[in-house]
This record gives structure tokens, sequence and C-alpha cells, in this order.
């Protein structure tokens, strides 16, 4: 596989080793060990599947500590903008963001580890996105921040995205309270 470092310290893209011939193709979408090798020691405990139709937004979301998440990201069927914010106050890369294209076609996976915020926007209908949590859903520790904050200033291609009720109520990064996010420990 090959580990892509991205220009924000922990946020890496993997393309897995895809082995393909008339049958179809086959890959390997986790081993624990090879990805400790990549700097990706965490373990998972929750496997999470959305399926979203084209310009669907998702996001930005994370969970606050203690319930905070990792999250190992990769689309099976159709096509994202996968974007990731920092959110560790303190950070070099504080209110930065990440994007990257995901897709059933390139088969990339995501590494987004606590600390972040994460959204994305299905470029394709019926796009169905895989998510491998390193912690459990908490209602009451569940988060988020603006997708369109200005100070972020994220170019997610379009202007009238469809976004849930909640995702449109988050706050803007400037206004979420020191103990709801996290500190930097770099």
């Amino acid at each position: 596989m090959n580990i892509i470092k991205t220009d924000i310290e922990g946020l890496l893209i993997i393309e897995p080793d895809v082995f393909s011939d008339e049958r179809g193709f086959f890959l390997e979408s986790y081993n624990a060990a090879r990805y400790a090798e990549a700097g990706i020691p965490e373990i998972f405990v929750q496997d999470n599947l959305s399926q979203s139709k084209r310009g669907v937004l998702r996001g930005l979301h994370y969970q606050a500590p203690p319930f905070a998440q990792g999250k190992l990201v990769q689309v099976v069927r159709g096509k994202v903008l996968d974007v990731t914010v920092d959110i560790r106050f303190g950070s070099p890369t504080f209110g930065k963001y990440v994007s990257v294209e995901l897709s059933a076609e390139s088969k990339r996976q995501f590494w987004i580890p606590a600390g972040f915020a994460h959204g994305f926007l299905a470029l394709e209908d019926d796009t169905l996105f895989t998510y491998k949590c390193t912690n459990v859903y908490s209602k009451e520790h569940d988060r988020g921040v603006r997708y369109d904050d200005p100070a972020i200033g994220i170019e997610w291609g379009v202007i009238h995205p469809i976004t849930s009720e909640k995702d449109q109520q988050y706050p803007l990064l400037a206004d979420i309270p020191e103990e709801f996010i996290f500190n930097a420990t770099l």
C-alpha cells in the first residue's frame, strides 16, 4: 500500500494494493499490523456506513473527549469530496483543512485522527461511504463546526448543498468553547 502524507501532520491518504483481473478486483481494506507500521496503530471499535445522493453535504462532525474518534474512511460506491479540519487548540495548523477526492474507482482511504472535524460532499448519486471508528458514538459528545465557516474557507465546489438542519445549526469554529474541543499535544 502507498501512504501519502498531507500538509497537516497525522492526516494520511492510503492507496491500498489492488489486484485486478477479468473477474474483478481484490484489496485488503484493513490489516492491523500493516496499518500500525504505516502510522495508524489505533484499534477500531465501530464501523459505520452512510448512503447519500449527489449534492448531500454531511459535516463537519466530531466527538468531544472522552469519546473522541479517529476515523478511517473510504467510498465503496460513488465519489465524495472528503474534508477534515484541524480543531486542536494550540496546533500550528488549527483551523486549516485538507480535502481529498475519494471514490469507489480510486479505492483510496483517508485516515483522520481524533482532534479533527470531518465532513464530505457526495459527488454522485447513491454514494456509499464507510467509516472505521476508534471510539463508539456518544450522542452526549456529538459536536460539529459549520461547514461554511468563512474563517476556514472550505471550497466545496457547490453553492447550495443539501444539509441537515443539525449541520446548519453548528457554531463557527471561533465560537466553540475550548472544553468542547481538543488541546494540541504536538
